[in-house]
């Protein structure tokens, strides 16, 4: 695909989405590579934005560079988002509220502690990030292994035979403890964040290096 032609098909997913306003976002395309500029209205639109460039096909690399922009009347302060963040932490049945810390500094997000599951470490990051004010996410929380290291890629082999999205003999993994490797090659980006997705949802797995290479 030639870089006009997956310029194009970019502005059109974003257009596309409904959880963000697009016009303010600017798209660059370099041999596969896009490059996002611009402001949104929030932490959360910016996230959609880049999952909705993830989304297309031809899309190799995504250099990310939107600003948060808040009006003035919208600022808010950091006690109050460190606040609405552990309420929202709290209320969520799938967190465990007692290990997860929280820590807010010019409306940028930090959180701390340890979880037994990756879906835990993911959803805290996920709840905070569509607060007002906040202005970026750092995901510290760590996964607590679970089962022994020579059983997570006999998992993860399972998880990948069950997957439609992808051939599981496309992609090869190693595992050096509780940290998993990913190499080979799919045909479309979603496939590589499937294949992504299956290897964190193996309990213990505490860091997956994707190394899938998406061909256009």
């Amino acid at each position: 695909m030639i870089d006009k032609d997956l310029r194009r098909d970019v502005l059109d997913e974003l257009d596309f989405e409904p959880s963000l306003q697009a016009g303010d976002i600017g798209v660059a395309v370099a041999d596969g590579v896009v490059t996002l500029t611009g402001h949104v209205g929030s932490y959360a639109e910016k996230v959609a934005a880049e999952r909705a460039v993830r989304r297309v096909r031809g899309v190799r690399a995504i250099a990310q560079d939107i600003a948060v922009r808040y009006a003035d009347d919208r600022k808010v302060a950091d006690d109050q988002i460190a606040g609405r963040a552990l309420a929202i932490i709290d209320w969520s049945v799938h967190l465990p509220k007692d290990c997860i810390q929280v820590k807010v500094s010019g409306g940028w997000v930090t959180l701390t502690g340890t979880v037994d599951w990756q879906y835990q470490m993911a959803g805290a990051e996920a709840a905070v990030r569509k607060l007002s004010g906040v202005h970026g996410v750092t995901n510290l929380i760590e996964v607590r292994p679970r089962i022994p290291p020579t059983a997570v890629k006999d998992k993860i082999l399972q998880a990948f035979r069950r997957s439609a999205m992808f051939e599981a003999d496309a992609i090869k993994v190693s595992v050096s403890g509780d940290r998993v490797i990913l190499e080979g090659a799919v045909s479309a980006w979603a496939e590589r964040d499937s294949a992504e997705r299956a290897a964190w949802s193996v309990p213990g797995v505490r860091a997956v290096e994707d190394r899938i290479v998406a061909l256009a």
